[in-house]
Parts: structure tokens; sequence; C-alpha cells
């Protein structure tokens, strides 16, 4: 079973730049998307073979996740159930039968950390879903968690301590997190594997000089460990200023 994850940038955006040769050419069984910035009705996408479903923002333009798959789920959530959290279609939840898939856009911290506290009380309760989740069967979380978890997975650490992305808080929120009965697959089969990233600037010829970050992400329950097969981060594909990471797992 292949599951690939991709922050687009905007699905408006990345349909003018090949994502629909990049996604036949990727052949998931399961495709999730973030940072959809797009409302209900603007986008229709015509993907034989494979159930759909959007989460999005009530700002336009703004956030949103979709989940594509080809198995219709067992049911399908949207939010994690609270409120605060819940108005910019941040999380997809699919009842895949054997296991939860969620995809998820964690909350950037942003410029000046002005929304920090904010995306750590966001931390606090998505944790607190995920394990809610898991009192039912396992789960695979995928998607763009704004975080950079050690210094080898980003370029330029030293100069990062204090930027959104890669502050002492949010690393030590995913720590708890995958304390807590998860797994980083792309880490468990790359425990040392250095310059390889998900995200780069526009700015100052980021890609071209790979400088970028690892915050893209597979995630799973520890139950789940005997079906991981392999974990990649298809860097050669463009269209976004993220590119596309994937898992594969034992049917």
């Amino acid at each position: 079973m292949k599951l690939i994850s991709w922050n687009v940038n905007g699905i408006r955006a990345a349909l003018g730049k090949d994502f629909l040769e990049s996604f036949k050419q990727l052949d998931a069984d399961i495709f999730c998307l973030q940072e959809t910035k797009c409302q209900v009705g603007q986008v229709e996408l015509d993907l034989p073979g494979y159930h759909q479903y959007w989460n999005a923002a009530e700002k336009k333009g703004y956030s949103g996740t979709a989940l594509f798959t080809r198995k219709e789920p067992l049911q399908v959530r949207y939010g994690i159930g609270v409120d605060e959290f819940d108005h910019e279609g941040r999380v997809i939840s699919a009842d895949m039968g054997d296991f939860w898939m969620v995809t998820v856009y964690t909350p950037n911290s942003q410029d000046g950390l002005k929304r920090l506290d904010w995306r750590m009380a966001w931390e606090d309760a998505f944790l607190a879903y995920l394990k809610e989740l898991e009192r039912e069967k396992p789960i695979i979380f995928c998607g763009d968690l704004n975080v950079a978890h050690e210094e080898i997975d980003l370029k330029n650490p030293a100069s990062n301590r204090m930027n959104a992305g890669f502050t002492q808080q949010e690393r030590d929120k995913m720590t708890h997190l995958l304390g807590s009965g998860f797994i980083d697959t792309f880490r468990y089969f790359y425990p040392d594997r250095t310059n390889i990233y998900s995200w780069w600037s526009y700015r100052f010829h980021a890609r071209e000089n790979n400088a970028g970050w690892r915050i893209d992400y597979f995630i799973v329950s520890e139950a789940l460990r005997p079906r991981l097969l392999s974990a990649e981060i298809h860097n050669e594909i463009f269209g976004s200023d993220h590119c596309p990471v994937e898992l594969t797992l034992k049917d």
C-alpha cells in the first residue's frame, strides 16, 4: 500500500504546474494534500478510481486539506472536535478499516512567533485527538507539521533557532508526540541521512542550493511498525515549495 502526502501551496496553482501528471506518476492508494487554499466548488478534480474528501478553511484562499483514496473509508471526520481549532480546515480523518488515516496541516507559528502560543495549544489538542482515535485502531498521520524536529532536519539550524518551525518549544512538542507511541517513518529507515528536505523557501535560490527543511512527515502508531516497508521524499518533483513524501506499507 502506497501513501503520499503533499503540501501543494494552493491546489489551483499546482494544477498549472503539472499536478495531475505528478499525481498519476506517484500512483498512490491514498493521497493526502495540505494547504489546498480553495473553497467548496472552486476546484473539481477528475480522479477516476478515487473517493475525494475536502476540508476548507472558512477564510478564503487559506489553509485547507484534502484526502483521495481508492478504497472507500468506513467513515470520515473533519477537524478534531475542538471549536477553537476547527475553522481552518486543517484535519481530515478517514477510517480505513484496520487503521485511521489522518491528513493534517499544522499551524505555522508565523513571523515574530506571534501565533506560537496558539500553536502550542493546538499541539496539545491534536495529540489528545490522536490518542482518542488510537483507542479504536492504529493511526497513520501525515502532512506539513511545520517543524524540523532535529538539527539534521534543516540546512541551517544555528541561524534558525528562534524562527518559526525550529523553536525549542515546537521541537519539544514533536519529541513529546513521538514519545507518546508514534514513529517518524523517514527517520525509522534513515536515522542519520542528511541533506534531504521537503520544503524550500522561494527566496534566495533555496531549492537550487538545497537549503531546505524536512517538515513534511508520515508518522504511525507503534503497532504499525511490522507493516513499514519504505519511506521516501520526492525532491525531484516540483510544483510547490514543498515536495511529496511517501510511505509504503505491507497490505
